[in-house]
């Protein structure tokens, strides 16, 4: 059965965030700085409001069973084996804990999402890039 990676409207912010382990913005950024690899499941639209995370892999929530398959050769490049440390973010936890959520089942032994999403990051003082209006971000 295929899970959904869809964001979790119907569940309350402490439930979304509980589908996976919840880092602050300061730890994400210091695991990021310590070789996780950083997947942004936001929109564009989302990455436009918020501003683009420099080094982020953008991955489509959508396309989780192709980006981390190990055996793809469409895997996002990064994600080398199950132990390869990933972060996730999106606006908030109710995007990043079912894509957490589901690279733990899938297997992943080292994922972590991030409270507060990328407002959050933003807050923090972390850098982003700004997106103009439809102008995807690398």
């Amino acid at each position: 059965m295929t899970r959904s990676t869809a964001p979790a409207e119907d569940l309350s912010l402490e439930d979304a965030g509980a589908l996976a382990p919840l880092v602050t913005p300061a730890d994400a950024a210091e695991r990021v700085a310590a070789g996780a690899v950083l997947v942004d499941v936001r929109s564009d639209a989302g990455r436009a409001r918020t501003g683009a995370i420099p080094g982020a892999t953008v991955v489509d929530r959508y396309a989780v069973d192709t980006d981390f398959d190990l055996a793809s050769a469409a895997r996002i490049a990064p994600v080398v084996s199950l132990d390869t440390p990933i972060v996730v973010v999106c606006g908030s936890v109710r995007g990043s804990g079912p894509v957490a959520a589901e690279l733990r089942a899938r297997g992943f032994t080292n994922v972590v999402h991030v409270e507060g999403g990328a407002p959050a990051r933003k807050d923090a003082g972390l850098p982003v890039d700004e997106v103009a209006a439809g102008e995807p971000s690398a």
